[in-house]
């Protein structure tokens, strides 16, 4: 079975990459280690919670920003503006193995986002915008993502509270949730997916208070646009996300 899905990348990428980033701007820059876990209640027919540990093998620089698998690259830096070049997999492929609602469905493959990136931060708010395309042309699709977030200090721990809205457009809904007509049953009739607009609200703590490093946690919960929910394949049009990290300079 695949190790991921829509929201578990989501909220890895969170997680991970834009909050770990904030948690560590005041530290050393340099090369970092840890480990991590992600809990997500699949929208997929067929699916329990799936809980995925993951190594974190990160890089903190001037303008290259490395965590795990999510890449950023800084390109124009304006002060409390900056943009940046950005690369992360997308964990949303399916296989016949993985339920038995993808039976006599052609394999759908995980893919490698890439696209440009916005920040802005005021005091301890923060504003972020990205638009990122399939590279390896799977779904051809494109997705366009804004969120803001709020971060204040309570002693050792930054709490950031953060709400996001997300389009993808109809190439991307469709080839994971799509159902084409040669795939089409009785019981799962053909689908042709529009684009979806989907929302997230989530909370987060960081704390440097254990073990020499920096601690995470994470937890979101997601509404998924009506192309989504409605989706043969689907049956949820809501859930929950959590993950948990840890990690510290080499």
């Amino acid at each position: 079975m695949k190790l991921s899905r829509y929201v578990l990348a989501s909220v890895i990428s969170t997680a991970m990459f834009s909050g770990a980033a904030m948690a560590q701007s005041a530290a050393p820059q340099g090369f970092s280690y840890g480990v991590g876990v992600g809990v997500n209640q699949e929208i997929y027919q067929g699916y329990s919670n799936r809980t995925i540990p993951l190594p974190i093998i990160g890089y903190q620089g001037d303008r290259l920003t490395v965590y795990g698998p999510f890449v950023s690259y800084k390109l124009l830096d304006l002060g409390n503006i900056s943009f940046s070049a950005k690369l992360a997999p997308r964990f949303a492929g399916f296989d016949q193995s993985d339920s038995a609602v993808f039976s006599g469905m052609a394999k759908r493959k995980d893919s490698i986002d890439g696209g440009i990136g916005m920040q802005l931060r005021q005091d301890n708010w923060k504003f972020e915008a990205q638009t990122v395309f399939d590279l390896l042309g799977n779904s051809n699709g494109q997705e366009s993502k804004v969120s803001v977030g709020y971060s204040y200090r309570a002693g050792p721990v930054i709490i950031e509270p953060q709400f996001g809205v997300s389009y993808s457009d109809s190439k991307l809904v469709d080839y994971y949730y799509g159902v084409r007509p040669d795939e089409a049953t009785a019981q799962r009739p053909a689908y042709k997916a529009s684009g979806a607009v989907n929302y997230n609200a989530g909370i987060s703590v960081t704390t440097a208070l254990f073990f020499g490093g920096m601690t995470r946690l994470g937890v979101e919960h997601h509404w998924y646009g009506s192309s989504i929910s409605d989706s043969p394949l689907t049956d949820r049009d809501t859930g929950l996300s959590a993950f948990l990290s840890w990690s510290r300079l080499f």
